[in-house]
């Protein structure tokens, strides 16, 4: 499900009733816990929080127009996402990420590299996401990124 949004209201407003509180919530909480130097915007499609040029002005080596993605949160067909690059990058947050996950849904977490998925809205911890938000600053992930992307 791809939703053509040049804000991240917009975004909201473009989704089913049925995810619109859930996607809300899961904004604010990473909105109310991530480390400062962050930005919101719309980055792939999708509500994205990156470091912006200011911070990094290398961008994302990808396209270096853009800047260093960090968390998106997407609408799917099936599901809410929370892709979150640092537990990609950074083994043992996403060892505390997975050992973390059952304390606090009683569902088996459904996940990929960087990908978080919720096929039931309801089952959304948003107290693990704020915690998962509070472990990364801006010049962590800066420097995870470039020790991941370094020329070898």
């Amino acid at each position: 499900m791809t939703i053509d949004a040049t804000t991240v209201e917009e975004y909201i407003s473009k989704l089913p009733d049925e995810r619109k509180t859930a996607v809300s919530k899961l904004r604010e909480t990473v909105k109310n816990n991530l480390p400062a130097g962050f930005e919101e915007c719309i980055s792939y499609k999708m509500i994205g929080y990156v470091v912006p040029h200011s911070l990094y002005p290398k961008g994302y080596h990808c396209d270096t127009k853009l800047p260093l993605p960090f968390i998106n949160i997407a609408s799917q067909k099936n599901f809410v996402a929370l892709y979150h690059s640092g537990i990609y990058a950074d083994t043992k947050l996403y060892e505390w990420f997975v050992n973390e996950y059952p304390k606090h849904v009683k569902t088996k977490l459904d996940m990929g590299k960087s990908c978080i998925r919720f096929k039931k809205v309801e089952t959304i911890p948003y107290d693990l996401i704020a915690e998962l938000c509070q472990k990364m600053a801006p010049e962590q992930w800066i420097a995870l990124y470039e020790k991941s992307t370094a020329k070898k």
